[in-house]
């Protein structure tokens, strides 16, 4: 299993690739929804609240907003990636 600390050594890129490649692997729409309504909420946190607005707006781009890989959002989105894998990492040794 692997642990908090081990995950929480990782590039925010590295957690971002994780998580959404497991999520991709179980075509899980929850986790994907949750980048989507935490991102926008961090967006205008930031300080970007025109890009906040633009989000909510068009649901296209806050799906291409989930999958941006800068920084910044990779940075603002690492909670939510962590928090993802340890859920993941407890599912998967109970099914064992």
């Amino acid at each position: 299993m692997t642990t908090f600390e081990e995950l929480d050594a990782l590039s925010s890129r590295e957690l971002h690739d994780r998580a959404v490649k497991r999520a991709e692997h179980r075509l899980d729409i929850p986790f994907f929804w949750r980048l989507v309504q935490e991102g926008t909420a961090a967006d205008a946190a930031g300080g970007d609240i025109e890009g906040g607005d633009a989000q909510v707006a068009h649901w296209s781009r806050q799906m291409l907003e989930v999958l941006r890989k800068d920084d910044a959002a990779l940075d603002a989105r690492r909670p939510i990636y962590l928090d993802y894998l340890m859920k993941h990492e407890k599912h998967e040794k109970h099914a064992e």
